[in-house]
């Protein structure tokens, strides 16, 4: 049985793991991690308990029940009926406590996934909840969710254990029928004292198997309530895929025809976006937050899909590729560096897990991240801390940047990424990158106009929308919105 439970849970876990890999990027966007966290620890732990200790409970006590009624059957089926009497009664009281008791516990495991997610957010930004004497406010922003958990958590239990009384009463009526209906049957002479002795025996046996069941259902229902939010998960839409169709003729490398997006129905993104570009290109979007310039990266690597309109790869609706081949030819540096606990080498390797050693020395070098790594006592098997807090910010971005390297995609996106680097690694970046870009695409999204002067095509984008495009100088001589952009930055005040 223990194995059946542990392999059932295993199997659970699997699927649930599988499953958030195949969810689209909005799931996460609109799911706290903690939450997600606790159901696939807390909820799977709940439903592994169950099946560990209650399963084999509810197999011996239904085992017992089977085993007294045909003893009770065989001394007196009249007397066996008075006992069976009181079953209805039970389930009665099963089917009217469980489910308050289950919505209750419902409530008690969505608020352990709040509270999950209130503790996780704290332990990251440690450092700015300090930095602004926050302690307190966070104090009370726990205190106020475990109070939430603590009511939830107490209503659920005081349901549920209103079962055992209950059913110890339904009991009492049962022992007390037999004993009355037997004693007439004994003064009849129908039915001997020795087996209405029995009877009663038989009863209280009879009566604990249904006790022992009814007090489960407060294990059960606990467990129920983590079932269906596991299964919530497991029942999400996966991200589809069309059927592939052939890729029409040209010599661009990506495409946008006429693509419009929305995150929400009602509140339009993008709207009639079309661009070509030629492979080797360096595309530079710019323009003010919220005019979308990230939403094209989303949509270039499809973690979201096109309300309309089509985006093609070599021609090909990249509808039509499944996101795996898709991503091949992608790479991605963000301005929130992602590093995990491990080696800097395992890390570098990230971008492509059969690279060589001498791959990784490689890419390090070009993205000149080998000048600090050789001062580190370890190099590069130097161990990264959670965060890797313990190198710092530019460091980071240079690690993350030999990563996109080392992966040698065919289009190569920068989502700001020099944004968080001091001048001089901004410089050192700027000089890698005019060779490591040679004969690649790109696609570089940033405020710092000093970074994309040398782009073959910037796109200026408001709203949604391209409002301007063109290389650097042109746009300048045009005195639009480029400009504007432009002049804000480098112009002194006062």
């Amino acid at each position: 049985m223990t194995q059946v439970a542990q392999g059932t849970v295993y199997q659970l876990r699997k699927d649930f793991k599988d499953k958030m890999a195949h969810l689209p990027v909005s799931y996460y966007d609109s799911h706290q991690n903690g939450d997600i966290m606790s159901r696939m620890v807390n909820d799977m732990d709940n439903i592994q308990g169950t099946l560990n200790q209650s399963l084999i409970q509810l197999v011996n006590s239904a085992l017992t029940f089977v085993g007294v009624i045909y003893l009770m059957l065989t001394i007196s089926w009249q007397l066996s009926l008075v006992a069976f009497l009181t079953v209805p009664l039970s389930l009665l009281i099963v089917r009217i406590i469980a489910p308050r008791s289950q919505r209750y516990f419902a409530r008690r495991q969505a608020a352990l996934g709040l509270l999950n997610d209130q503790v996780e957010e704290t332990f990251a930004g440690h450092t700015v909840v300090k930095t602004f004497n926050q302690e307190q406010p966070m104090i009370m922003k726990f205190d106020a969710q475990n109070d939430d958990y603590y009511k939830a958590a107490w209503k659920a239990q005081l349901v549920s254990t209103v079962i055992f009384p209950s059913m110890r009463f339904v009991n009492n009526l049962d022992y007390l029928a037999m004993a009355v209906i037997g004693g007439i049957k004994v003064a009849s002479g129908t039915v001997s004292l020795g087996d209405v002795q029995a009877m009663l025996q038989y009863t209280n046996q009879f009566s604990q198997p249904i006790t022992q069941i009814a007090n489960l259902t407060n294990t059960i229902q606990a467990t129920v309530a983590s079932a269906e939010r596991i299964f919530q998960v497991l029942d999400e839409p996966e991200m589809t895929e069309l059927t592939p169709v052939a890729p029409i003729p040209t010599d661009d490398i990506v495409t946008f025809e006429h693509v419009a997006f929305s995150y929400q129905p009602d509140q339009p993104l993008m709207t009639d976006y079309s661009m070509s570009v030629k492979p080797g290109q360096m595309i530079a979007i710019v323009g003010p937050t919220g005019a979308g310039k990230s939403t094209m990266i989303n949509l270039l690597e499809r973690f979201y899909d096109t309300t309309s309109g089509v985006i093609r790869l070599r021609g090909a609706d990249t509808r039509g590729m499944t996101r795996e081949d898709l991503r091949q030819h992608f790479a991605m540096v963000l301005q929130e560096t992602w590093l995990f606990e491990g080696s800097i080498m395992d890390n570098l390797r990230y971008g492509r897990l059969e690279a060589t050693d001498d791959d990784v020395i490689t890419a390090a070098k070009m993205a000149h991240a080998d000048e600090f790594i050789r001062t580190l006592p370890e190099g590069d098997d130097t161990i990264l801390n959670q965060d890797a807090t313990n190198i710092s910010q530019g460091q980071r971005q240079l690690l993350t940047i030999a990563r996109a390297f080392i992966a040698n995609p065919e289009i190569l996106i920068l989502d700001e990424a020099t944004s968080s680097v001091d001048t001089r690694t901004e410089r050192m970046i700027q000089d890698a990158m005019a060779k490591l870009l040679a004969g690649r695409t790109s696609f570089v999204v940033a405020h710092r106009l000093s970074t994309i002067r040398y782009a073959d095509q910037i796109l200026v984008m408001e709203n949604g929308n391209i409002v301007e495009r063109g290389r650097h100088d042109d746009l300048l001589a045009a005195g639009g919105e480029y400009a504007k952009l432009y002049n804000s930055q480098f112009t002194k005040v006062g």
